[in-house]
């Protein structure tokens, strides 16, 4: 029962700040990242993962890390969102990284070209008072992928191994 917490409701609820922090600061603290990271380990615990099972998904994380590193050298996400990546990376595992980040491409693209076109329209005076809203809706500003890795998690969340693991717990 406390795996399954863990995943339908912690875990989601971290992500969902992750996410509402990115859009408000184009930001993700460390704190929030390491939640995410020690929320995996508590959890890896409860459904008694074996040694070996933990160590596929810490090389998931480093490949998260590697790649998202990659990305935020070459300046395509921050440095917030490549330590996101690797966390939900963690969470995921081999097993079902490669369709998260597809499905996390796929919302990011979507959400970039959303904020591109809502950027082409006046920004309405009463959203103009709202600091972050009109960060977000700032052409200088970036675009705040943390959303979109937040919502590839739990968009692929239903059909993962992790979630028959804490099934199974």
């Amino acid at each position: 029962m406390v795996a399954q917490f863990l995943l339908i409701a912690v875990l989601p609820a971290l992500l969902a700040t992750a996410a509402g922090w990115d859009l408000a600061s184009f930001t993700i603290p460390n704190t929030l990242n390491a939640a995410v990271v020690l929320v995996f380990g508590v959890f890896a615990l409860t459904v008694s993962l074996s040694p070996a099972a933990i160590g596929l998904h810490f090389v998931a994380g480093l490949i998260g890390l590697a790649i998202g590193f990659a990305l935020f050298a070459l300046g395509y996400i921050g440095g917030g969102d490549a330590k996101l990546y690797a966390a939900a990376a963690l969470w995921l595992g081999p097993h079902d990284l490669v369709i998260y980040t597809l499905v996390a491409t796929i919302l990011g693209g979507f959400l970039t070209l959303a904020l591109l076109g809502l950027r082409q329209l006046p920004l309405p005076a009463g959203l103009a008072r709202q600091d972050w809203i009109s960060r977000l809706h700032s052409s200088s500003s970036g675009i705040p992928y943390g959303v979109a890795l937040a919502a590839g998690v739990l968009a692929i969340l239903p059909q993962t191994e992790i979630l028959r693991l804490a099934a199974g717990s």
